[in-house]
């Protein structure tokens, strides 16, 4: 009885060994995922470091010591007191951008990485502003950026870490210089105003002034037009006018010539041509002495600026008549 039960143990202890050395081979296996790195130690030494991809460690002395992350880290550090050149206190917090390059380095080169990054931040920058005034620790964000990404940069490189960027997220001033601030730009942008205000209303009186130029000019050039006008419109009148007398004359004259042709075809004596041509000739001396005495009267009314009226037509006939 004893016997088969010994016997029937065996399978059982045998299956328990295989599966506890699969269990072991499996724990030796190991796979290095994208942007990692792992340091394997070997008996309490640096043995070596995987890549990235599948690898087998020696059961018992070897061990993995640590899981580097290669990719860019960010860190935020809170707010750090520092003083500026002419003693002012003000609260500066900063995000650094690093990216660990030797994972070696970083497991060996110093105890907590992270925390030796923030203390060696907080050094830096105040032996930066230290040497700034607020004025220019207010204005100079790039050139701070700059040099505290060098410095940390060249400390950093013993312990594997590169620092890529370093950031001042918010420079906090004491409350009484952001008062004064404050006032400072509130009369900075009413400044701004006024001489805003003030070269508008000088634009807008200059446009006011350029326009009643040009409307003045506008005025003078349509008045100029408009006398030329009635300079030519009188011309044209009066040119009409003489016509018109002028034919009214031939038209007379031609009449009268008409009549003593006639006359001697009707063989009048000397006596009746006679006194027929002394009417005709007293007629027209009348329509000329007319004629002349109109364009007199025409004249002094232009020159005393009177309208020109059928009175004074009477006033012209009647001196002709009486021979003035």
């Amino acid at each position: 009885m004893g016997n088969e039960m010994e016997i029937s143990l065996v399978p059982i202890i045998i299956i328990a060994i295989v599966v506890i050395i699969l269990c072991v081979l499996a724990s030796c296996i190991k796979i290095v995922p994208q942007a990692h790195a792992f340091i394997v130690e070997r008996l309490g030494g640096y043995q070596c470091t995987w890549s990235v991809g599948l690898h087998f460690k020696v059961p018992i002395i070897d061990k993995v010591a640590r899981k580097v992350l290669l990719k860019e880290q960010v860190m935020d550090f809170p707010p750090q007191p520092v003083i500026t050149k002419d003693n002012v206190t003000m609260q500066i917090d900063t995000v650094v951008f690093f990216q660990i390059t030797d994972p070696k380095l970083f497991t060996y080169g110093v105890e907590n990485p992270i925390m030796a990054i923030e203390n060696l931040t907080a050094t830096t920058l105040r032996n930066i502003i230290g040497d700034l005034e607020l004025d220019q620790t207010l204005t100079s964000r790039e050139t701070i950026n700059t040099h505290m990404r060098s410095n940390l940069d060249i400390a950093t490189d013993p312990w594997g870490i590169k620092v890529n960027r370093v950031e001042l997220k918010n420079i906090i001033p004491p409350r009484e210089i952001q008062d004064s601030m404050e006032k400072q730009m509130k009369a900075e942008r009413e400044r701004r105003e006024s001489i805003l205000r003030a070269e508008g209303e000088k634009k807008s009186t200059v446009l006011v002034a350029e326009g009643k130029k040009e409307s003045a000019i506008l005025d003078a050039e349509a008045e100029k037009q408009a006398a030329i006008l009635r300079a030519e419109a009188k011309k044209e009148a009066m040119l009409r006018e003489a016509e018109g007398e002028a034919e009214a004359i031939r038209r007379v004259s031609q009449a009268k010539a008409d009549g003593i042709a006639y006359i001697k075809e009707a063989k009048a004596d000397a006596a009746v041509l006679q006194i027929k041509s002394m009417e005709a000739f007293e007629k027209m001396q009348f329509e000329s002495d007319v004629y002349f005495k109109l364009a007199e009267a025409e004249r002094e009314a232009e020159e005393t600026g009177e309208r020109f009226s059928s009175k004074d037509v009477l006033s012209a006939m009647k001196a002709a008549a009486r021979g003035e």
